[in-house]
């Protein structure tokens, strides 16, 4: 086993396909398959299970390229640090639901290391997709949340995916609506009082299930449902349908503007949020720095009168 193998295993992952990872590592494709199937062969595993839409790691093959990716990384900062004399370039991925306290801490992470050498990513996405990420490596974190209805079924996906689910904070369940909406002004509402408008939710993928969903009450019965992908889409039509969300409460300015506003849901529950992680494998510092950032950010807004409309 070599480091170079290690490399293209590694990259092989990131990449999903073997052509992608050829044309990255600048390597021929028959080249790299024929090391990929050398190491297996000594390693007596199957890395990768292969088809025509490309590679994803085995069972087998996830636990060896987590440490695949630590010998790696490790090679990279020796290397840095002492061949070429410059600072190792810094490597984080967070994935996560749909939050605007998530992007934050994540900007700040950024500014903070703005004359540094970094591959930082972010990606929203849906519930399983977050899981995976993390599971597969693509991301060190994953945030999500869990409440009595969905408790269940999601700590039982997050334990097959041998990761931990660690608590950050609880939210009390919060309507999102435009400011112009009748119901912005309101001490708090009902679901009663949501039926004339539309619910908005986010897409869960082939992997759809009332579990994984992002909204609590997603089982209510509505007559107008729009179902989007992405947070500035969902936050455009909070204003253009006149339409609605639930979710933590927590908003953020600088990223939704002031034409969103949070109201309580009168007789909600309760949403516990927190980060995923592979507990075999300790938390780099630029994930905990990253962490310190989001509890930060969280305990401001809540400080400042969050839920008490």
């Amino acid at each position: 086993m070599t480091l170079q193998q290690l490399r293209y295993v590694v990259g092989v992952a990131t990449a999903g396909s073997i052509t992608a990872a050829s044309q990255r590592l600048f390597i021929a494709q028959p080249s790299l398959s024929k090391a990929i199937s050398e190491l297996e062969s000594e390693m007596g595993i199957a890395i990768f299970e292969r088809s025509s839409k490309g590679v994803v790691p085995t069972e087998d093959g996830t636990r060896f390229l987590s440490y695949a990716r630590q010998v790696v990384e490790q090679a990279d900062l020796l290397e840095a640090q002492y061949k070429h004399g410059t600072p190792p370039r810094r490597v984080f991925g967070v994935s996560s639901q749909h939050y605007a306290f998530v992007v934050n801490a994540f900007a700040e992470l950024v500014r903070e290391h703005g004359e540094s050498r970094y591959e930082f990513s972010l990606r929203e996405g849906t519930t399983f997709g977050t899981i995976e990420d993390v599971r597969l490596q693509r991301s060190e974190l994953g945030v999500l949340y869990r409440n009595d209805f969905n408790r269940e079924v999601l700590t039982s996906a997050i334990r097959d995916a041998e990761l931990r689910f660690e608590p950050l904070f609880e939210a009390r369940e919060h309507v999102f609506v435009s400011r112009t909406n009748p119901l912005a002004s309101c001490d708090s509402v009902t679901l009663e009082d949501l039926a004339p408008y539309p619910r908005l939710s986010y897409d869960q993928g082939s992997r759809n299930s009332f579990y994984f969903a992002e909204e609590p009450h997603i089982t209510e019965q509505v007559d107008k449902a729009v179902v989007v992908t992405d947070r500035a889409t969902l936050f455009n039509l909070l204003i253009g349908l006149d339409g609605y969300t639930i979710s933590s409460g927590i908003l953020s300015v600088d990223l939704n503007g002031e034409n969103i506003v949070a109201v309580p849901l009168k007789d909600g529950g309760t949403m516990e949020l927190g980060y995923i992680h592979q507990p075999r494998r300790p938390l780099s510092p630029m994930a905990e720095r990253y962490l310190e950032h989001l509890s930060t950010y969280v305990a401001k807004y809540i400080a400042s009168g969050y839920g008490k409309r």
